[in-house]
């Protein structure tokens, strides 16, 4: 006879894995911030443009934004050693999806 499954453990599992994957998101972008250089910029004026950025429908426009990202990601990757620049090329490749920190590393 088999065991039955925990589905509430399983649930709470999986609700705390969601929330370490969120946290790593979010130290991840504060990461992209400082990376950038944009933790210099006063907290409106970078919201404006995370906003503008967000609400662009210039299909033209973010493909100019995302090359510059993965251009960014490049150079960060060379400067770092060349594991970060093929997963920043890797995520270039599949639509500029890159996490924020693996390729940034702010440290």
């Amino acid at each position: 006879m088999r065991k039955p499954r925990d589905f509430d453990s399983e649930l709470k599992a999986l609700d705390s894995k969601a929330r370490q994957l969120k946290q790593a998101k979010l130290q991840q972008l504060g990461e992209l911030v400082v990376a950038t250089g944009a933790d210099a910029l006063p907290v409106e004026q970078l919201a404006g443009a995370l906003i503008a950025i967000v609400s662009a429908s210039d299909m033209i426009a973010r493909e100019d934004w995302r090359q510059r990202g993965a251009a960014f990601f490049q150079q960060q990757g060379k400067a770092r050693g060349g594991a970060r620049s093929r997963a920043a090329s890797a995520a270039a490749n599949d639509g500029g999806t890159a996490p924020a920190g693996s390729a940034a590393g702010a440290e």
